[in-house]
């Protein structure tokens, strides 16, 4: 007989990014690889691109953020733990507003890349603060379906390659199928891959094969990327529009610091046994 896993959940997305959250203030959930797989299965579990633990920092292993601060555990849906989630950000500040978790309209949340600022925006969007983004120098190789693809590498707390690319060839990549890069031990670990089209100066067209995942609707920190990839090739200054399967995101620079901004809705809650 298998391991029995009971959990309340809450279930969102944003910009069709879509989430698991479990509630665990006090650190008391037993969250392996395996049950993290099984919340996320399409067809058996609850089904997401990757679950958000929302616990308070004090709980966490290896962290000196303030204990009550509420740190997001992301795990992807496969069970892996990664450092950061830009859209899983939004729903999980959208889970802490709605609950009443936190008391006004601004606060912070404790991530493995570090504390981030969270607003809300107008029309209820939120507006959460992802840092500065390192873009690397050493050129990364992109093959897929027998392609080559230039990527230029870039870190948002968690690893990715950006990938610009004509406007049919972005539509026609076939994503379910993972990219490989070269060379392999720049990402040890894996790396999220976007492919990007500029569709007129400010606005891009985005589609993103995310490691743990596969190829998913929207992806915020790849979003970010994405932009801040193209503003250093490009020059453009302004706010970047940025389109993905799942809906449109706002990407505006704040000095060096990087604000991504978007939708996010719980759509249900529920328990779940296996």
């Amino acid at each position: 007989m298998g391991t029995l896993f009971r959990y309340t959940f809450a279930k969102g997305h944003a910009t069709g990014n879509d989430f698991v959250i479990i509630d665990d203030p006090h650190g008391m959930q037993d969250l392996s690889a395996e049950a993290v797989a099984a919340l996320c299965d399409r067809h058996t579990g609850v089904g997401g691109d990757g679950l958000l633990r929302v616990v308070r920092a004090g709980q966490v292993a290896g962290h000196e953020f303030d204990p009550d601060l509420w740190f997001m555990d992301y795990r992807n849906a496969d069970g892996s733990i990664a450092e950061m989630c830009g859209n899983g950000l939004r729903l999980f500040s959208r889970h802490l507003l709605n609950d009443q978790l936190v008391q006004s309209g601004e606060f912070t949340v404790a991530t493995r890349a570090g504390l981030k600022q969270v607003r809300v925006a107008r029309g209820g969007m939120i507006a959460t603060n992802l840092g500065v983004v390192d873009l690397g120098t050493e050129p990364i190789t992109v093959t897929h379906e027998g392609r080559t693809f230039a990527g230029r590498p870039a870190d948002v707390g968690n690893p990715h390659v950006v990938v610009f690319t004509d406007h049919d060839r972005l539509l026609q990549l076939d994503l379910s199928k993972a990219p490989v890069w070269e060379p392999a031990a720049a990402f040890p670990a894996g790396v999220n891959v976007e492919f990007v089209h500029e569709a007129m100066p400010g606005e891009l067209l985005m589609r993103v094969h995310e490691r743990g995942c596969g190829e998913t609707l929207s992806c915020g920190t790849g979003v970010v990327a994405a932009a801040a990839a193209y503003r250093d090739r490009s020059g453009f200054e302004g706010p970047v529009q940025v389109r993905v399967r799942g809906g449109d995101l706002t990407v505006t620079f704040e000095g060096d610091e990087v604000w991504l901004t978007g939708p996010a809705v719980i759509v249900a809650r529920g328990e779940y046994w296996s």
